[in-house]
């Protein structure tokens, strides 16, 4: 149902509303009339104040306000689930996030732009946080990582919209070599930061997720040994106590200041951009390579249009040995996307598990050179593995060059 047809049912109903308190007046004072003619007026006066009904106009305002509650936008949706927002901080703590929000208020168009990037992302990573419970000031995290560019790529190798290093992104299972990058797979690397961000919440610091931000950041190594030093101090341990790093100690002020300055643009003379509160894209599971090209003419989109939401693509085309989903503009035609998931390529499904290898607990680089008689340099440059040692289960390497 429309929010148009909501709007109407609503008016309808209060109408009827309406209509219906004066049949009730009406019969009341017929009733009254037939038991004591005596009292006729006096019997209707009580009847009709009895049944007034609610003016029209207040019926609307009720009506408007219930509806006003429904998120209207990505932003709104976004607001709704902030969850630090109320959290009173010390005057020190709090000075930390003012500085950050007369920086940002300060270049307004900076902050424009960099939501303007967002647009195709928001929406799908705010229903990840929401459906996760966790606080949505989460999802402003590639604001302060990446300015929102699943592009972006550090000095220190750091890559993608949550600007994973590559021995993170390979301990988290996202495939890395010459043909695509997980790290710059939106939705791969977006799964791969949350659950990290719980798993040191949960692990290390009893669910307090500023704590696991701080990690995120700085690694738990460095922020468990600020917290052990802060509480033989006497300090209570949390984020706002530790002494760490300059650019994980402003980490967590940056995040709060951007989130305070959404919560309310206008006080800040902040224009965001109109952003739907449903997802920009869409998933397409595919069994056989495909070129951006090919996919470009099938749906009759544009190729710019599908790299910028398949950026970890790095050779414009998709192969299944290495990631199986393409992101495809939401409105496309969806008989079209059933073809274009349909295996096409029969040989691919029977060659694959002789390309590839899922790396298991105990492997090593030697040992998986060995049994695919392969030269181990060669593993570790189709690979583009920087450390040899650190190899994950669950982690996929190709065992050919393409």
């Amino acid at each position: 149902m429309t929010y148009r047809t909501i709007r109407q049912r609503l008016l309808l109903s209060a109408g009827s509303t309406v209509v219906m308190s004066l049949f009730l007046a009406a019969a009341a004072s017929s009733q009254a009339s037939t038991n004591d003619a005596n009292h006729v007026n006096a019997a209707a006066d009580t009847a009709r104040a009895s049944a007034k009904p609610t003016p029209l106009s207040q019926s609307h305002h009720y009506f408007w306000d219930a509806l006003d509650l429904e998120p209207q936008d990505a932003w709104s949706s976004l607001r709704a689930s902030f969850q630090w927002q109320d959290k009173n901080l010390s005057p020190d703590a709090q000075a930390r996030v003012d500085k950050w929000i007369e920086h940002y208020r300060s270049s307004p168009e900076n902050i424009a732009a960099i939501t303007e990037r967002a647009t195709p992302w928001l929406a799908w990573i705010s229903q990840q946080i929401n459906e996760r419970g966790l606080p949505g000031e989460i999802a402003l995290i590639p604001f302060v990582e990446s300015s929102f560019d699943p592009s972006a790529r550090s000095h220190r190798g750091a890559a993608g919209l949550w600007q994973f290093m590559p021995g993170t992104g390979d301990a988290l299972g996202l495939v890395r070599n010459s043909d695509y990058d997980g790290r710059l797979d939106v939705v791969t690397s977006t799964e791969a930061a949350l659950d990290y961000l719980e798993m040191q919440a949960e692990e290390w610091y009893e669910g307090d997720l500023m704590l696991s931000l701080a990690a995120y950041n700085a690694g738990a190594g460095t922020v468990n040994r600020a917290q052990r030093q802060a509480q033989s101090q006497g300090l209570s341990g949390d984020y706002w106590a530790l002494s760490l790093p300059n650019e994980t100690m402003q980490y967590v002020p940056k995040l709060k200041a951007i989130a305070t300055i959404i919560n309310d643009p206008e006080q800040y003379g902040v224009s965001l951009p109109e952003i739907h509160p449903e997802p920009a894209f869409a998933k397409v599971q595919l069994a056989q390579p495909v070129s951006l090209t090919q996919a470009s003419q099938l749906l009759n989109v544009s190729q710019s249009a599908l790299s910028e939401l398949n950026p970890g693509l790095l050779n414009g085309s998709l192969d299944p040995r290495s990631a199986q989903t393409l992101l495809v503009p939401e409105e496309v035609d969806t008989q079209v996307l059933a073809q274009l998931s349909q295996p096409s390529d029969t040989t691919l499904a029977s060659s694959a598990t002789q390309d590839t290898h899922r790396v298991e607990s105990g492997d090593s680089l030697s040992a998986i050179a060995a049994r695919y008689n392969v030269n181990q340099q060669d593993l570790i440059r189709w690979n583009a593995i920087e450390r040899p040692e650190s190899l994950q289960p669950g982690q996929l390497l190709t065992l050919t060059e393409r």
